[in-house]
């Protein structure tokens, strides 16, 4: 029995016999060793580092040579790493990573999760994404005839029906509207109403026939359940290219934006999402696959920074334009700013604003001329609700105060008063 250190312990197999040379000692021990280890014989790897075959078959015929000796073991060492089984670290841990692979037969075990959730959700609603046309006129040349000019936006089917959500300022004073379903197919469409200050419009389009396949509806979520940071997924037809997907996450939220109308739209989401020209009206997606925003603008010559009408907003508003064509707001007939108020009267009459509206001019039978305002009133309340400025009141001045006294608190040089209004309906 003999110790050979890191190769263990050999007997009988490794014995040295009378008359042996060193080189075939060292065969025989080289060969007692692998069979030990591995039970079989030596490997291609040591048969191919070898001179020649015959000096492994015939080991007395090699000559007494100590470096052909040290050959042999360094070529011994060498096959047992070319030549190494399963057990290897390495090896094992390589076939384990190509295992799922081969198994599944497909790419789907190659995505992370990340490309998982937004592959997932933009095959839900991709079905539901359209590519709007719109027709708008451009007034007449210099022969008379009538001019057009063509625009476009997206939107996004959300009744099976075939009503269609999307941005006021794609399908604004169109005169006629085509729609491009996700299949290919172009049907013609009508507005059913839009609205300015919240830059949201629906829109129908015409049945299609019994043997078309039907429309799919987006899922709607809840603007609400939001949180900075999550993932939503932006699809729509930027400068024409069809089904166009971006991804990113909630940036912030509760955003103001200011419409074209000049009305803020509250509770904006802002995304880093890319959005580009064509893709205003289009969904923004969570992971699920459900609607949270409809996208609406981008500031150009920033980056990463886009927004989207909340879910919740949209579905209001869409609510009212389908029962009656319109959103109904009310108005007083007063042009007004954003002021501050000296802090001595706040802190005078207590007021919970430091800052009011302040009323530039008063339209002639208008409410506002009828309960006595007058130029340089400063507005700082409406049925009790403060006002810091014209935003504020554009908010106070819904459907609900149509036709109903209301008390409008004023401001007239360093004079508290309280006005009676009734504010009319607006006109769209």
């Amino acid at each position: 029995m003999w110790d050979c250190g890191p190769f263990g312990k050999l007997s009988a197999g490794a014995r040295l016999s009378a008359g042996r040379s060193p080189a075939a000692f060292d065969f025989e021990f080289i060969r007692a060793y692998h069979q030990l280890n591995a039970g079989t014989e030596l490997g291609p790897g040591f048969l191919w580092l070898c001179d020649t075959e015959s000096e492994i078959d015939r080991p007395t015929s090699i000559q007494h040579e100590p470096r052909r000796s040290w050959k042999c073991f360094f070529c011994f060492l060498c096959s047992r790493i070319l030549h190494q089984p399963e057990t290897n670290g390495w090896q094992a841990e390589s076939t384990r990573d190509s295992a799922p692979v081969a198994a599944s037969g497909n790419d789907d075990s190659l995505l992370d999760a990340y490309s998982r959730a937004v592959t997932g959700a933009v095959e839900r609603v991709s079905p539901s994404l359209v590519n709007i046309e719109v027709h708008q006129s451009a007034g007449r040349s210099r022969s008379g005839e009538d001019r057009e000019r063509r625009g476009g936006g997206s939107g996004f089917v959300f009744t099976p029906d075939g009503l269609i959500l999307t941005n006021s300022h794609v399908v604004h004073d169109a005169r006629r509207i085509e729609v491009t379903l996700a299949d290919g197919r172009r049907i013609p469409a009508t507005a059913i109403g839009d609205d300015p200050a919240s830059d949201l419009a629906v829109i129908r389009i015409e049945q299609a026939s019994v043997d078309e396949p039907g429309l799919t509806a987006a899922a709607l979520g809840d603007s609400q359940q939001l949180r900075v940071g999550q993932l939503v997924v932006a699809l729509g037809s930027p400068y024409g290219f069809q089904s166009t997907v971006t991804a990113g996450v909630v940036s912030a939220l509760g955003r103001s934006l200011r419409s074209y109308s000049g009305r803020l739209i509250d509770d904006v989401i802002q995304t880093d999402a890319a959005l580009n020209p064509g893709n205003s009206g289009g969904p923004l997606v969570d992971s699920a696959g459900r609607v949270v925003g409809v996208n609406t603008a981008t500031i150009l010559p920033a980056q990463g920074i886009c927004f989207a009408i909340g879910i919740n907003t949209a579905k209001f508003v869409a609510s009212r334009l389908l029962r009656d064509g319109r959103i109904r707001r009310s108005f007083i007939g007063v042009s007004a700013q954003t002021v501050p108020v000296h802090r001595r009267v706040v802190r005078f009459y207590d007021l919970p604003k430091e800052s009011g509206a302040l009323a530039l001019s008063v339209e002639e039978n208008s409410p506002a001329k009828r309960a006595g305002l007058r130029d340089g009133d400063i507005i700082v309340a409406l049925e009790g609700k403060p006002v810091a400025g014209v935003d504020d009141l554009h908010r106070v001045l819904t459907d609900v105060r149509v036709g109903v006294s209301s008390t409008l608190t004023v401001l007239r040089l360093t004079e508290k008063l309280e006005l009676k209004i009734v504010p009319e309906e607006a006109a769209n």
